[in-house]
């Protein structure tokens, strides 16, 4: 099957490969995208329900090779006796109660139990918060009970509140350790935080340290990301941080990347404060020689420091590690990914020749992403910038194709970067083919609240009409603003009419055809309109017309 670096090698503008077993669905915008993706996953999730909810029905393997995760998982325990080996299946198993039976029963019954088996059982009860591990999709029942006190709006750490118990079988466990090392310490202060309790992970490493003790680095990051509910104001944060970095230098502990990449994570709770703080950040790592190869942090790196820093280079770095691996999966759903592709291509506008945006623009679009209205106004003022106004024909294909032609302002834009100055002859032709174009668009999507014609995108097509020499059309295009304008007086609306077919334009009978369908006309005239009211064309239209007043 395809993956994200062969489709994108063998045709960068090509959909995205999750999209090539169904062309059809193949989105336009992002928000099919992101539709088609959440249903892509319920999809999947669904049929894991299935799969591991109902196994007899799904005994029979027929692929080749076999594939584990198409199967259900065995989860079933084979070894009923009181054993150490049985303790180890339901800790492989997470079978987090069954694993806490099993280590009481060995300890009344006097078996000794080595060191790392009950290293390994304390990081089950922690990670888990002494609790069986939910299923696939399915949240704990404390976060859903605090998602239905605290309403629809929360932080993801209000959902972690209150679920690490007092005197757990974690705290038994780690309380009954004839020697407790720095491993222990560093499982129990990471489940507390994991869980919520982030007082009581601050007093557990005071009494490691008064044990005489050193942490890891493991419990320092576990430590950074409590931080922001420890205290409230940002300077507070700021200097609490900086503390438990200061006490890492203290105690030799080396920072790694899941270090660096908590502070920032943290920082960006931190408002205005933590520009600096970040680069500085940023600044430590090069430093230490730590770079964000699968980071987390790759999308806020570039929306927060790149395009704020005007930064090309480190644009381009961050850029570069989105295709290392699987390093495009950190980029988070949909939503975030397009947000990072815009804070990327908006870089690219505002820095770049026309020429390298023109590149990337059709190396993301619309395999990786689909412009919003700013990106793709962005890309109009690089254009202008760069004097490349001939290319604005091809935008606005672009545009029509990512479902932008209904708005306004963009289309204002457009017509107005097209009608700014003369051009050559091939240009102003190309330019009234287009100004066409976005009038048949205003015509199509009249219905539309959202797209309506302005007496300045009138005057931008009437223009560009003209100067292309096409003088008939240019007329239509006013006569049909004109007569949008004559509401309520069908005595005006008949006369233009007559007008319109006095010069024998056109757009007469279509004229003819609104005149009938928009106004209120005489009695004679309503009692004809049903045969308006039916499918016709607008030759019978004129007929009717001719019939009535000439």
């Amino acid at each position: 099957s395809a993956t994200p670096d062969s489709t994108e090698a063998i045709d960068p503008t090509a959909y995205h490969y999750q999209f090539q077993d169904d062309p059809y669905l193949s989105p336009r915008t992002s928000a099919e995208s992101k539709l088609y993706s959440m249903s892509q996953e319920s999809g999947r999730a669904a049929a894991k329900y299935f799969v591991d909810m109902y196994p007899k029905y799904f005994t029979k393997d027929f692929a080749e090779p076999h594939i584990p995760c198409l199967m259900p998982a065995s989860v079933a325990l084979s070894l009923e006796e009181v054993s150490e080996e049985a303790l180890k299946e339901r800790i492989g198993l997470r079978k987090v109660g069954a694993a806490v039976e099993m280590y009481d029963q060995l300890v009344q019954a006097g078996t000794p139990i080595s060191k790392q088996m009950t290293y390994d059982l304390l990081d089950l009860i922690c990670f888990y918060g002494d609790r069986e591990p939910a299923q696939e999709g399915e949240p704990e029942a404390d976060q859903t009970e605090l998602r239905r006190k605290r309403g629809r709006f929360h932080r993801a750490s209000d959902t972690l509140r209150g679920v690490w118990r007092e005197n757990n079988n974690a705290e038994r466990l780690f309380r009954l350790l004839p020697e407790r090392e720095a491993r222990c310490y560093s499982a129990v202060i990471r489940g507390m935080v994991k869980h919520g309790a982030f007082a009581k992970a601050f007093d557990m490493y005071t009494d490691m340290l008064n044990n005489r003790l050193t942490a890891d680095v493991d419990i320092f990051n576990a430590l950074i990301l409590a931080v922001p509910e420890m205290r409230e104001a940002y300077t507070e944060k700021v200097d609490f941080i900086t503390d438990l970095l200061n006490q890492m230098s203290q105690q030799k502990v080396q920072p790694n990347l899941q270090t660096f990449n908590n502070v920032l994570k943290v920082l960006r709770r931190c408002g205005a404060l933590a520009k600096s703080i970040s680069l500085q950040t940023l600044s430590e790592m090069k430093a230490l020689g730590i770079v964000l190869t699968n980071s987390p942090v790759l999308p806020s790196l570039c929306n927060h420091q790149c395009l704020e820093t005007k930064d090309m280079k480190l644009g381009y770095k961050v850029q570069s590690l989105v295709g290392v691996g699987d390093n495009w999966r950190l980029l988070g759903d949909s939503y975030q990914q397009g947000m990072f592709y815009y804070r990327f291509f908006s870089l690219l506008c505002l820095m770049e020749h026309v020429d390298v945006v023109l590149k990337w623009y059709h190396q993301l679009m619309p395999s990786l992403y689909y412009p919003n209205p700013q990106g793709m106004r962005d890309l109009l003022q690089a254009l202008d910038t760069e004097s490349r106004l001939e290319l604005l024909p091809s935008i606005w294909k672009d545009v029509k194709t990512l479902g932008h032609d209904n708005k306004s302002d963009l289309v204002e834009e457009l017509l107005s970067l097209m009608a700014r100055e003369k051009h050559s002859p091939e240009v102003q032709e190309s330019f009234a083919d287009c100004a066409l174009d976005i009038k048949a668009a205003f015509d199509v999507d009249r219905r539309k609240p959202s797209l309506e014609w302005s007496p300045l995108a009138l005057g931008h097509v009437t223009t560009l009409l003209l100067r292309a020499g096409r003088i008939p059309q240019a007329c239509e295009a006013l006569l049909e603003d004109f007569l949008s304008q004559c509401s309520g007086a069908p005595t005006t609306a008949v006369e233009l009419v007559k007008l319109s077919a006095a010069f024998c334009l056109p757009a007469t009978p279509q004229l003819a055809q609104r005149v009938l369908l928009e106004f209120d006309l005489t009695e004679d005239q309503r009692s004809a309109g049903h045969i308006a009211n039916r499918t016709r064309t607008q030759t019978d239209y004129w007929n009717y017309w001719n019939k009535y007043y000439q």
